[in-house]
Formats: structure tokens, sequence, C-alpha cells
């Protein structure tokens, strides 16, 4: 059975009043608060037909109707109208990206804090996998006798620190001498092109005493290229479900938290779904996303290459236009940052 005109208004009728008060609709609400040009009658039976159809559920201890996950999937593909981010809260945006656009990674964790300010639902950002990063330098800085910081510096901004500690010798001028060697060895190359060099081969023209440094910081140097691979996931306001009237029941809450704690799986959920804005609505998700969330994800671009994704989970009955504006403006800001960046350090 098609929908007919009266009862797609109908429907984006309930789909906003239960969004804005989590209250089952009746059709008598209805009536009174929308001008629907029909009886509370009319409406009752479009109701009823709107429920045969899977767009409506009854609870059992009301007379009202709430939408089901094919009316959400409806609105958010053909009913829901664009939502305008107050100025306000775009310069806020703004401006707190900015103040760490240098830093890839405190850059993505102030994004997805400012997401769940906003939004007050779960928030999650993950880094782009890194492999296409490239090196912009390398620098070995002394702390004591025994032990040096390895810092690596990615194209994408990205900063690796790694405390290594030594049992030889060393000397300052010894440490920038390596420093500048590996720079001058690996600056361009992607992470990937970087784990494929032979080491050893392009450092064989150093004196002793900087092979026996190099025996000694090369294994660290690997390994932490091979950790800069890894993608990591942030989230934020994991206890802001504890506001949300559809988790005020301790076992539902309870399988919330639980789910969130299983980071590896969602992270390998987040790295495998599309680019691009992607909405999945209660049993659209995996069955180890609760069946009664929504989950809400974007990319991002660093310098028009690496790809990462933010975005929310939280439960179906969410403001779907006012999220995905701001993680909209959010991408858009991230995008516009890394762009700005990455051309800076082109530049340098």
């Amino acid at each position: 059975m098609d929908i007919s005109k009266r009862q797609l208004q109908i429907l984006q009728a309930i789909i906003s009043d239960f969004i804005n008060t989590g209250e089952p609709v009746g059709s008598r609400t209805l009536s009174k608060k929308y001008d629907m040009g029909v009886s509370p009658a009319t409406i009752r039976n479009e109701m009823s037909d709107l429920e045969d159809m899977g767009y409506l559920t009854h609870p059992h201890t009301s007379a009202g109707r709430v939408p089901s996950d094919k009316a959400y999937r409806l609105y958010v593909d053909a009913l829901m109208q664009k939502y305008d981010l107050p100025e306000e809260e775009k310069r806020i945006i703004s401006s707190k990206l900015s103040d760490n656009m240098n830093e890839l990674e405190k850059t993505i964790k102030k994004a997805a804090s400012l997401l769940s300010e906003i939004t007050n639902l779960t928030s999650f950002a993950l880094t782009p996998k890194q492999d296409e990063d490239t090196l912009k330098y390398i620098n070995i800085l002394p702390v004591d006798a025994g032990s040096v910081v390895l810092m690596i510096v990615g194209g994408s901004g990205r900063v690796s620190n790694t405390a290594v500690k030594l049992n030889i010798p060393y000397t300052e001028e010894g440490l920038e001498l390596l420093s500048k060697n590996l720079t001058y060895t690996f600056r361009g190359k992607t992470i990937s092109e970087a784990l494929k060099v032979d080491i050893i081969e392009n450092l064989q023209n150093d004196m002793t005493a900087m092979s026996q440094l190099e025996r000694n910081i090369m294994p660290n140097f690997l390994k932490t290229l091979e950790n800069m691979l890894d993608v990591n996931l942030y989230m934020e306001g994991l206890t802001n479900i504890f506001s949300i009237p559809e988790f005020n029941d301790i076992d539902r809450a309870k399988t919330f938290m639980q789910m969130l704690d299983h980071k590896e799986y969602l992270t390998r959920t987040l790295i495998n779904r599309d680019n691009g804005m992607i909405i999945t609505i209660g049993g659209e998700n995996s069955s180890n996303i609760l069946p009664d969330c929504s989950l809400i994800t974007a990319t991002y671009e660093i310098d028009g290459k690496l790809v990462g994704k933010i975005g929310v989970i939280g439960p179906t009955r969410m403001k779907y236009a006012e999220v995905t504006s701001v993680i909209e403006y959010l991408t858009e800001n991230l995008n516009n940052t890394f762009k700005l960046s990455g051309g800076e350090e082109k530049d340098g």
C-alpha cells in the first residue's frame, strides 16, 4: 500500500512531536497542536493504517502511537527539514577547533568533545588510518643519562613521542646527527614506505658510535611507526545517556554502557562503514549495536587524503536534523583546518 500525502503529513507530525516530547502521540494531540484540516476520527483511522503499514507502533501502556524504525528511515530520507545551525554554535565550533589546528590528535579529540557537548549524546571520533601519512621530521631529544624521547611528526600533524631507554652513553651532537640522518632518509615517505626501507643500509656510512646508538633506537623507531598505523577511537559524553528518558531503565543503560566498552568492535564497525554522512537506525545496525539506537557517522579528510570518521550514537528518538547539521559543520571545519595546516606545513 502506498502512503498518501495526508498520511505523510500525519506521520511527520507524529515523528516531530515524539522526538521533542518523548511521549506517545494520540489523534487528539495531533488535532489540537497541528493544523491537519480533518477530524480526530479521521486522524485516528489514518494512524491505524500507518500502524498496519509498519510506520507506527502502539505501546501497551498508552493510547498513543510512536514511530517505528521504518518511520524514522522515511523521515530521514524524505521528510526531514534542513536545520540551520545558530551562528553562535558555528562560532564556538570554529573557535575551539582552531586552537589546536597544528596537532591532529588534540583537534580530533576536541571535535568529539564539542559534538557531545552540543548534541548531549555520546560522540566518537576515529583518527584516520595512517598508512598514507607522510613523515615530516624525526627528532631525538635527551632526557637523562640513560634515556631519550623519540619524536616523529607526520605530515598530517600527528605527533608520536616514545621514551627510549639506552644502554650506551650518548652525546647531544650524536642525537642531533642521527635525527638529521633519519629525517633526510624518511622525509616525504609514507609510513608504509618507511617500514619497507632497509634502515641499516641507508645509515651504513655513519661512524661506529652512531651505529651503536642507532641499534638502540631503531627498534623503537620501527615500533613507533607501526603504532602510528593504528587508528585511535576517542569517545565523549558516555554518561549523557542517563539524562535520556529511554535509558532510565537500569538494565537498558547497563547494556548500552557494555556495548560502548567493546571498543575494538565499535572501531571495526566504524572503519567498515561507508564514507559520507551515514545514518543507520535501530534494527539496521548490526546485532552488537543496540537495536533501539541510531548511529550517525560522517567522514573528514586530512589534506584531502586521509579519511577519519566522527559521529554520535543515541536513541532512535533523536533530533536527526539538528545532529546531522552539527556533524556536517564540524567535518567541514576539520576539512578546512587540516587543508590549511597541511598547506602551511608543506611551505615550511
